[in-house]
């Protein structure tokens, strides 16, 4: 990724969660977009880390796995998923813990029309589990067995194609939001 940046952008560190490669209270503010739940042991370390190394704000985008173990896909067809959600992500009140500070937790509903293909984003477009380049951009599907993902999109074809998850889900067409647990977690320093 690195070497895809513009070169005239300031200069990129590499790095993991933890340790960050920074000095305390060195940056402005710190963000993480949907990536705590791939930071294995290192989630509360590098949670900690960000409110280290930020004067200001720490923000971060995560799902709650409770609120999205509700949602159609995850609850009728991968719940696999869900489970694998439990382990992989904290939930917002967790992150709020090792942040610390005065922490402003909000819902992020989903637009129908959001042209991020994130699987709480398949809310809207069940179409979406039939398409490869769809699921691949997913962690959820990225990290189950072929043979998962294979019941999974015969099941979803089978039910679109006879109209079952028209009957089940068909009222999410009207929507034109919808919270798939996407929350927003900002923490300020006390």
């Amino acid at each position: 990724m690195i070497a895809q940046r513009d070169p005239g952008l300031p200069p990129a560190i590499p790095g993991g969660a933890y340790p960050l490669p920074l000095e305390d209270r060195s940056v402005d503010a710190a963000m993480a977009v949907l990536t705590i739940h791939h930071w294995d042991e290192d989630q509360e370390r590098g949670v900690r880390e960000m409110r280290r190394v930020a004067r200001g704000p720490v923000v971060i985008l995560t799902f709650d796995p409770q609120v999205s173990a509700r949602m159609w896909l995850i609850a009728d067809y991968l719940p696999e998923v869900a489970e694998l959600d439990r382990r992989t992500c904290p939930r917002p009140e967790t992150l709020a813990r090792w942040l610390g500070g005065e922490v402003d937790m909000r819902e992020v509903p989903i637009s129908r029309d959001s042209p991020d293909w994130s699987l709480g984003s398949f809310w809207a477009h069940p179409e979406r589990v039939l398409d490869t380049r769809a699921r691949s951009s997913t962690s959820g599907f990225a990290r189950m067995p072929p043979e998962v993902v294979d019941r999974v999109v015969a099941a979803v074809e089978r039910d679109l194609r006879d109209g079952t998850w028209d009957a089940r889900h068909g009222r999410l067409r009207k929507f034109a939001e919808y919270d798939a647990g996407l929350r927003l977690v900002v923490s300020n320093p006390a």
